[in-house]
């Protein structure tokens, strides 16, 4: 264990050089940041004073050099538009992103066993097959587009759920504040989170089905059935278990991917998360912002998948989880 944690720090770091090197390098074909700043009616030579004043004309290697000596102290640059740090602001918005991601992740796991589980069971009956088709259908279809139809059928229609916002949060602790804390926040967060859960609840659904299927046929699986072990037991204790196994390591890559997905999701809805902010700061041309964020949701993604390594060795400790890092 202690090797592989090793191993897997000095890959973390060498993964954030790289995310941190590309995340810096795409800065200056996003725009000239001054035009935010100061608009056009300055002239060039106060527009090249306030560029040598930022560091905008120094070298590539001089700019980066400057950025990762700051980033290794916790400064990944100052807001244009906020007129704050870059971190801070991420930080603010980092609870509303991870309280979604949250929310669609409890409706994934709490659908897509039993869903899994049914159809793998029961191959042949009737609602299997209407799963299944739901299933491709789910994948086929973009996340707006379901977010879109949502809030025109549950918000505008019937009037069921708010359309956008956060609606009332308590506040908790440094930057988190909640939603799960008001009634008013539970409605806002569930047209969000099964919109942001329809892109990997299909996909989950297949996987646990196929992997499920497999060990169903497996030899032990086949003795218990001889023993006599009643069938709940085989399913969902037996079976379950090893069945779960792909599907961690498949679920904690998905999980940090959601992180991203939900700019679409967060756009769509209002969401006040990092995502939403992300597609603001493009529009701003707010650079160090961008690349703050860039590099908060490698880092998320680089610990993430830390985490499912070990998670997937005390699930099944024959792993080898120093041979995994290699």
């Amino acid at each position: 264990m202690f090797a592989y944690l090793v191993k897997r720090v000095f890959q973390a770091i060498a993964v954030m050089f790289v995310i941190s090197l590309i995340a810096f390098a795409i800065q200056g074909n996003l725009g000239d940041p001054l035009r935010e700043l100061v608009g056009q009616s300055v002239s060039e030579e106060v527009r090249q004073q306030l560029r040598d004043e930022l560091g905008l004309n120094d070298s590539f290697l001089t700019q980066y050099l400057r950025f990762a000596g700051n980033a290794l102290q916790g400064d990944l640059g100052t807001s244009y538009f906020f007129k704050e740090p870059a971190l801070d602001v991420i930080m603010k918005k980092l609870p509303a992103t991870l309280e979604l991601v949250l929310g669609a992740t409890i409706i994934i796991v709490g659908l897509s066993i039993p869903l899994g589980v049914y159809t793998a069971i029961k191959p042949d009956s009737i609602l299997s097959r209407i799963i299944m088709g739901l299933s491709i259908v789910g994948i086929s279809i973009p996340v707006f587009l379901t977010a879109i139809l949502m809030i025109f059928v549950f918000s505008v229609n019937y009037g069921w759920f708010p359309s956008f916002g956060r609606g009332d949060v308590v506040h908790v602790w440094g930057y988190w504040s909640t939603n799960f804390a008001t009634a008013d926040g539970w409605m806002h967060i569930i047209l969000p989170s099964i919109a942001l859960a329809s892109i990997m609840l299909p996909l989950f659904v297949r996987l646990i089905r196929a992997e499920m299927m497999e060990v169903l046929q497996s030899e032990y699986v086949k003795y218990a059935v001889a023993k006599g072990i009643r069938p709940w037991r085989i399913y969902f204790v037996h079976a379950l278990k090893n069945t779960l196994l792909p599907v961690i390591t498949v679920g904690g890559v998905q999980i940090g991917t959601m992180v991203a997905y939900t700019i679409l999701t967060e756009t769509v809805f209002q969401w006040p998360g990092m995502g939403f902010m992300f597609l603001e700061a493009v529009n701003r041309v707010d650079t160090p912002l961008i690349v703050a964020y860039l590099i908060v949701v490698g880092f998320i993604f680089v610990v993430t998948n830390t985490i499912v390594d070990l998670i997937y060795g005390l699930v099944n400790p024959t792993v080898n989880l120093a041979r995994m890092g290699a």
